[in-house]
């Protein structure tokens, strides 16, 4: 990889770090976005693999609740594997215009929906089926895509998470749709050598980049970070509707 795009990488993944150390998401989407300018859509999303795992472990083990999640959350993760890999089965590729462009809708009128204090609410005893009706929709558009945002994120914020219960849970779901789409993109053969040092690269500017994030969530008033929250979605579903389009 040519020097430029190194740097470009390295400029990506700490922007993409920063956001989701703030929001708890958002690595992936915004690395998948930009690195598609200089990247074919299969091998960004194999270059996000290390750094967008790296990232969501450390955000899931970050906290004390990740017990308690496994127990919650495991239907939704079942699904997420299901449908990533019969996703990644039937549809042919990762990355497609028109996944982008739904995906950023979607993005948009949950953030806006939520910035309309619309909310959504799951019951307790709904969560053995929704969750893995959920997961399974989830893992479709990351195969679609290459991102795993919706609707996974508003199920987890309408089955009444806290703020750092809700951040943990995202790092436990996206660990499980990293490891998901590591799989079916071995399976079609997406990972060269060549990927290997921006990957690491990729690693240690992410970090840095949520941990300067973290910092910044940790000073955030609950209303505040709400506000934050659904604030980024919408850019990011925004960014990727316009994208789309184009």
């Amino acid at each position: 990889m040519a020097l430029s795009s190194l740097i470009l990488v390295c400029l990506v993944f700490v922007l993409a770090g920063f956001t989701k150390g703030i929001i708890g998401l958002g690595l992936p989407t915004i690395a998948m976005g930009l690195l598609a300018v200089v990247l074919p859509p299969a091998e960004a999303a194999a270059l996000l693999v290390l750094p967008s795992l790296v990232t969501n472990v450390w955000q899931m083990v970050d906290g004390p609740h990740l017990r308690r999640l496994l127990r919650r959350l495991w239907p939704l993760n079942v699904g997420v594997c299901l449908g990533t890999w019969l996703g990644a089965a039937l549809l042919a590729g990762i990355g497609g215009r028109h996944g982008g462009l739904a995906l950023g809708l979607s993005l948009v009128a949950y953030a806006l929906s939520g910035l309309a204090a619309l909310r959504l609410v799951v019951p307790r005893a709904a969560e053995p089926v929704l969750g893995p009706v959920t997961g399974a929709v989830t893992g479709g558009i990351t195969a679609a895509t290459g991102v795993f945002v919706v609707p996974a994120v508003p199920y987890l914020q309408a089955i009444g998470l806290q703020k750092d219960e809700l951040v943990q849970a995202l790092g436990l779901s996206f660990t499980v749709s990293t490891v998901a789409l590591a799989v079916a993109l071995a399976g079609a053969d997406a990972f060269a050598p060549g990927l290997v040092l921006p990957s690491l690269l990729a690693v240690v500017v992410s970090l840095a980049g949520m941990r300067l994030g973290q910092a910044v969530r940790a000073r955030l008033q609950p209303r505040a970070f709400r506000l934050c929250f659904f604030v980024g979605l919408l850019a990011l579903g925004a960014y990727l509707a316009l994208r789309g389009l184009g």
